[in-house]
């Protein structure tokens, strides 16, 4: 089992940068930011860019894996986004990890006035997303002509320093994303499915795991070709309110067969209200959790 921290954008640097180093001094395997241009009522506040974010992170950290939670075409172009990955992926020396959404419905949709989509159009793009974004990564030159997206002989050197490229961490909870997710991802992330409580939620995870597996199989991959994300944070129960929840949630994840999960760093306030007294005694945990 390997743990994971999302540390939002909604600090100063000098606020922020020490948290991502704490996270790596913590022992966590990977550290992610939100990738959005505003977050549900955060967007009123304090919000920072995630590919600056995480150059800054990089410069500060040594180990620790840094990724984006989760880029999506809500605003970003794969032609322009391959260009910050490659550039990334240099300057943190093969630790990016590359998380993509198909992009909902929120401020990141809304605040550059485009035209609101369906469900099935949103799937749609980020079918063709996801598809231009391998190429670039993998090739050279790239031209494209899509419905949603263009590319004229994109140049794509020198490559990311990971080959063929950065890990591919697809968010899929529908089963045409989740389809998606067994064919392009190297890992898998789920939220699971909205639910009354805390079991009805775990079951809901446990559907989403099964849907999954039967997508790996149908995309004719092994079973353990493509890594398990869970974020334990879209449960009713934040799991750094206390070491024992935590340690529940981690139990059960390896459980259903998760490879990795993932918690919020606390907040003073809103979302992920908690405690960093909590956090820290859950990074003093983290090597008995990660053998689970």
């Amino acid at each position: 089992m390997r743990i994971g921290i999302v540390i939002l954008p909604d600090q100063r640097w000098s606020v922020a940068g020490p948290r991502w180093q704490r996270a790596e001094q913590y022992g966590f395997d990977h550290a992610w930011t939100y990738d959005h241009l505003g977050w549900r009522d955060l967007a009123d506040g304090p919000w920072f860019d995630a590919v600056a974010t995480l150059t800054a992170a990089a410069m500060v950290t040594r180990r620790i894996r840094l990724g984006t939670y989760v880029a999506s075409p809500n605003f970003r172009h794969p032609v322009h986004f391959a260009r910050e990955i490659t550039a990334l992926d240099d300057i943190s020396q093969g630790r990016l990890m590359l998380g993509a959404g198909a992009g909902g419905l929120g401020f990141d949709a809304a605040v550059l006035g485009r035209p609101e989509l369906s469900p099935g159009q949103r799937v749609d793009r980020f079918a063709e997303f996801l598809e231009l974004l391998d190429a670039l990564l993998r090739g050279d030159r790239v031209s494209w002509s899509g419905s949603y997206f263009t590319a004229v002989d994109a140049r794509s050197t020198p490559g990311p320093v990971q080959r063929p490229r950065p890990p591919l961490v697809v968010a899929a909870n529908g089963p045409r994303t989740i389809r998606l997710a067994a064919r392009f991802g190297d890992g898998w992330l789920t939220t699971g499915g909205p639910a009354g409580d805390e079991d009805g939620w775990w079951r809901s995870v446990a559907e989403a795991r099964d849907r999954f597996a039967e997508a790996v199989t149908a995309a004719g991959r092994e079973p353990d070709a493509v890594d398990r994300y869970l974020d334990l944070d879209s449960s009713p129960v934040y799991s750094l309110s206390s070491p024992a929840a935590f340690t529940d949630a981690v139990g059960r994840a390896a459980e259903l067969g998760f490879t990795d999960v993932l918690a919020h760093w606390p907040r003073a306030s809103s979302w992920y209200a908690g405690s960093e007294k909590v956090l820290e005694s859950v990074a003093a945990m983290l090597p008995r959790l990660r053998g689970r």
